[in-house]
């Protein structure tokens, strides 16, 4: 089985709000439309939030994926993909994770069940859009436990050699749009 992870704890703080929040056109929030991406395209999905996310709770439920509240978020993305991390390594013949961004609502269904697909290769999987890299990403099982010490801000980018990835060639700008400011989501709409 391949898991899906979505990382959501950040603080967010260069949007000035709660961006998880936001709303797009269509009227979902921002956070809404980075996890739906991985609905029905995966095994078990886990969305790692703050502790006390009563937004992140209520839709957690309401999509029927799994919280993974992190209590040293603040701490920096390392520790919550190691939250994370220890989830799906706790699933029983996971063989990888999809690792999305909580903050990247244009990333498409397909895309994440493409990577989900190369997953079942024990490589690392790279999605590129026209040569450039983006997420999510690909994590086999095998590089799992040697990120369940990660902290600060080191995150699986940085911590794992993808020069030795699969990198795959998708017709998905969505891959490259991350929203980190208001502006960022004015674009986007």
């Amino acid at each position: 089985m391949i898991a899906g992870l979505v990382l959501a704890a950040g603080s967010g703080s260069r949007f000035g709000s709660d961006k998880r929040q936001a709303l797009l056109p269509d009227g979902r929030s921002l956070l809404e439309a980075s996890v739906g991406a991985f609905i029905g395209q995966v095994g078990d999905v886990g969305l790692v939030l703050p502790e006390d996310d009563a937004f992140g709770l209520a839709l957690c439920e309401q999509l029927g994926v799994r919280p993974l509240p992190c209590a040293l978020n603040r701490a920096g993305m390392g520790h919550s993909l190691a939250c994370g991390v220890a989830w799906a390594l706790s699933l029983p013949d996971c063989r990888g994770v999809v690792l999305g961004l909580g903050d990247m609502p244009g990333v498409r269904p397909h895309t994440v069940s493409q990577v989900a697909a190369a997953l079942w290769q024990g490589r690392l999987v790279l999605p590129c859009h026209d040569g450039n890299p983006g997420h999510p990403r690909g994590l086999p099982a095998a590089c799992l436990p040697g990120l369940l010490d990660l902290s600060g801000d080191i995150g699986a980018r940085d911590a794992l050699d993808w020069s030795q990835a699969l990198r795959l060639d998708l017709d998905d700008p969505g891959i490259l749009l991350d929203i980190d400011t208001a502006d960022d989501l004015q674009r986007a709409g």
